[in-house]
């Protein structure tokens, strides 16, 4: 099984669109055997070009802070299970993901004036 995360250093980036890099974390036997950083700079708000890179990653689940309701349904239609809500360093996120102890908290964005992420 393959994690996806976008990432901003070591911490789950709060806005999915606008990451510049993502973690591509390998899972086995309930462990990380490996983490691999991608970059998705030249697709910053581009959901079909975010769900097609995550996708050719091998990935299977996308954990998130933010994410808006396109990026949501562009993710599934791609066959990827989506996590919203996480916040954290993204390897101990993945931890709690992969110990069943991590939950979508339904945290979407809309781009319609301020938001905040709690």
């Amino acid at each position: 099984m393959k994690i996806a995360v976008p990432n901003n250093g070591n911490m789950v980036n709060q806005h999915f669109g606008m990451s510049e890099s993502f973690i591509i974390a390998t899972i086995g036997d309930k462990k990380i055997i490996s983490i691999e950083e991608i970059s998705a700079k030249e697709l910053s708000h581009q959901h079909q070009g975010l769900a097609d890179l995550l996708v050719k990653q091998g990935a299977t689940v996308v954990i998130t802070g933010g994410i808006g309701g396109g990026a949501i349904n562009g993710l599934k239609q791609n066959g990827l299970q989506v996590i919203t809500g996480a916040t954290g360093e993204y390897k101990k996120v993945i931890e709690e993901y992969i110990n069943g102890n991590l939950q979508d908290k339904g945290v979407t964005c809309n781009h319609h004036g301020e938001h905040h992420h709690q």
